[in-house]
């Protein structure tokens, strides 16, 4: 009996934790991989940064030069966060659903690595694709519209942009999870541009029906413009609000996307 006992624990295989370098590494090789798969796809990436650029340099320095310097101020938050959610929807969303169709994600899950690295992977290459968008229109808006910032609200900007996608990262990611691959980028279109029209960010508020302001907080591209204003001293109040409803929309799309993640892949 002893001897039984003896033999069949000593099958029993030991289940030992990976090191921390090795847990780490994995997540550093994982960011690196998706930023440079991204950076290296001009289909991904020159939308992404031609389309907030050329509409401020239309509409926010070209059409607006007698309209006031608070006109190009305004119009670079409102472009900023244009710019910002496309990463998060398009580089988060469309890729996942795409990689779930093709069976990619389910290859990553057998590989031994942290289950967190291919979702942080993503998210680290849309902050930096929105990091990159918020530089070129603060470099167009002191450059061209001559925009009177100080350093501290051009980097407060930066700031903005890079933790301003997070909530797009999960918006994009849930519906990743809902949608299959060949109709991700139109769902996302569908979502993307009325989203954008109806938080002020093409037209401002004041301007559009009352029904239509009364929808605007729904949305958390209104409350990140509002952020964006707030920092250039255009918005009276505290921004705290926004920046907690801002914090809500992120935990309450990310903890549904993973639960759908973890239970249909």
């Amino acid at each position: 009996m002893n001897a039984v006992s003896i033999s069949t624990a000593s099958n029993t295989p030991v289940v030992t934790s990976m090191p921390f370098r090795r847990v780490l590494g994995a997540y550093v090789a994982e960011a690196r991989s998706e930023c440079l798969r991204y950076m290296r796809n001009p289909s991904f990436m020159l939308p992404i940064l031609l389309f907030p650029t050329m509409f401020y340099l239309l509409f926010g320095i070209v059409l607006s030069k007698s309209e006031g310097p608070d006109v190009a101020r305004y119009l670079l938050v409102s472009y900023g966060v244009f710019g910002v959610m496309s990463p998060g929807l398009f580089g988060f969303g469309v890729s996942l659903a795409l990689e779930r169709d093709g069976g990619l994600l389910t290859y990553k899950r057998a590989l031994p690595m942290p289950p967190g690295a291919y979702l942080l992977g993503k998210m680290l290459m849309a902050m930096l694709a929105a990091a990159v968008v918020i530089l070129l229109l603060l470099a167009m808006g002191l450059g061209l519209a001559h925009v009177a910032l100080t350093v501290r609200q051009a980097s407060l900007l930066v700031l903005m942009g890079v933790l301003g996608v997070l909530p797009f990262c999960a918006l994009g990611m849930l519906v990743g999870t809902l949608i299959k691959g060949q109709g991700a980028p139109g769902a996302l279109n569908l979502l993307y541009l009325p989203m954008s029209f109806l938080s002020g960010l093409w037209v401002p508020l004041n301007q559009l029906p009352k029904a239509l302001q009364q929808l605007a907080p729904v949305w958390p591209s209104y409350h990140l413009h509002q952020l964006g204003l707030a920092v250039l001293g255009m918005q009276h109040g505290t921004a705290s609000a926004d920046l907690l409803v801002l914090l809500g929309f992120t935990a309450v799309f990310f903890v549904i996307a993973t639960r759908r993640l973890r239970r249909y892949g």
